[in-house]
């Protein structure tokens, strides 16, 4: 097929580029701002466009479909042309769920831990060498790309995002899928910006639940109390599996998860992490992995990519870099580092970056989401507030929000930098929580602080 892609610079578009090219499928593609690491892959695979920008010459009757992105607008010049020619649209997830119409879709889906598990479950099956196709939403290691097509794998795994499908397609895109197996991990209000109201925002798992398969199998987090009860709700045809987090201990620093096959010391820790263990698990068994094989595997996993991931440790000190930036994302990893490193002191550096937590009626929910660390820090950049052209904050505002006696607040990254550099380590933890980069902070600079 001869395909083209709108906005083929996304992370997740230029994935499904390279996958599709590697299928042998002829791919051609436009942006009009393509950044690292998008562009030196897309460079490998000869798809880079030679121009950024938007070339309507580029869109001619001989494409068998063009692919849509979220970073074009609707009167985006390549898509008027396409429309005018009658050409087929895909968003994403339309095109996706066309590559794998003849396979058993599992899709994973919640608010939080959809990388985490998604990653969990792909690991098992590499680590007994069954085959299968895939799309995750972030980089994994031993992994060359994200998305993976094959015409011959029986099972793909799609990690199902609850954001808006292209511009033209305003469905959230896990409900596109259509998925024999499903997890839903838990429900915490997000992308505000989409779903202004809470409980606009919960509907979109029951529609989701309700585009499972008849007969397929729903694998849901049953201490979630919305998840439960649209597990009892719905009318669907389906069989149900709940799961919940498993008994464990930490003995010197090291997490130990209670299995029936005995005491087995974990890579991974954190309450959160063990939850959705417990929901990959019954995913794995549903693809047939046993139990006794699933704990084998899973001993050996180490992390989602940037889901607390340790970027550098001495006798010490350690320091974490993670995703975490919704709050139920952020209370979660601050408490379980607390937890793991209980002797220690714990600082917590949540930079504020996205949509929603830039909102000024949003922030109240992060009330006491930092309270598990003994140090807290909170940046925010104004002019990121401006760009979003959202109504401005204060660092009062940020304060009261939290409701942390011992938050410090920064909108000035040079006066941040300085103050994390300043920072006496020893003994200590120091969390790094951001979708951003701190106002370029340093990564390299900060893996040298352990050592301080």
């Amino acid at each position: 097929m001869k395909l083209h892609f709108i906005a083929v610079g996304g992370s997740a578009m230029h994935a499904l580029a390279i996958a599709l090219k590697e299928k042998g499928h002829e791919i051609t593609g436009s942006d009009d701002a393509i950044f690292e690491p998008s562009k030196s892959k897309l460079q490998e695979k000869n798809i880079l466009p030679k121009d950024e920008g938007w070339f309507p010459s580029k869109i001619n009757s001989d494409l068998d479909a063009v692919i849509l992105g979220m970073h074009a607008k609707e009167d985006n010049p390549e898509l008027v042309k396409a429309r005018e020619l009658g050409l087929q649209i895909f968003s994403y997830p339309e095109f996706l769920f066309e590559q794998s119409k003849n396979k058993t879709r599992v899709v994973i889906g919640g608010s939080h831990g959809k990388t985490s598990i998604t990653s969990m479950i792909l690991h098992v099956m590499h680590y007994h060498d069954k085959t299968v196709d895939y799309m995750v939403g972030a980089a994994l290691d031993g992994y060359a790309n994200s998305v993976h097509l094959t015409e011959d794998n029986d099972f793909i795994v799609i990690e199902g995002d609850e954001y808006l499908s292209s511009p033209i397609d305003r469905r959230p895109k896990f409900h596109l899928y259509q998925p024999n197996i499903a997890l839903l991990s838990g429900i915490a209000w997000d992308h505000i910006n989409v779903f202004p109201d809470y409980k606009g925002y919960v509907e979109q798992f029951g529609i989701f639940v309700d585009s499972i398969v008849n007969g397929g199998i729903l694998v849901y987090n049953e201490e979630d109390t919305e998840l439960q009860r649209i597990a009892e709700e719905t009318k669907n045809p389906i069989r149900k599996h709940a799961y919940r987090t498993p008994e464990y201990s930490i003995e010197a620093g090291k997490t130990i998860l209670n299995t029936p096959e005995g005491n087995m010391p974990l890579e991974i820790f954190g309450k959160h992490n063990l939850n959705n263990l417990a929901g990959a698990k019954w995913i794995c068994q549903h693809m047939g992995v046993d139990e006794a094989d699933f704990y084998e595997a899973i001993a050996t996993f180490k992390g989602a990519s940037k889901r607390l991931e340790k970027i550098a440790e001495s006798q010490s000190a350690v320091i974490f870099k993670d995703f975490a930036h919704s709050p139920s994302k952020v209370k979660a990893t601050t408490i379980a580092v607390k937890e793991q490193f209980s002797s220690r002191k714990v600082v917590a550096c949540l930079e504020l970056h996205t949509y929603s937590s830039l909102n000024a009626d949003f922030l109240k929910q992060y009330e006491g989401s930092l309270n598990a660390a003994d140090e807290v820090m909170v940046f925010y950049s104004p002019e990121a507030v401006k760009i979003k052209k959202l109504e401005s904050i204060s660092e009062k505002q940020i304060a009261s929000a939290f409701k942390n006696p011992n938050i410090k607040v920064f909108i000035d990254p040079a006066r941040l930098h300085t103050a994390l550099r300043e920072l006496e380590l020893k003994n200590s933890v120091l969390l790094l929580m951001s979708s951003g980069n701190y106002g370029g902070l340093n990564f390299d600079e900060v893996k040298s602080w352990v050592n301080k």
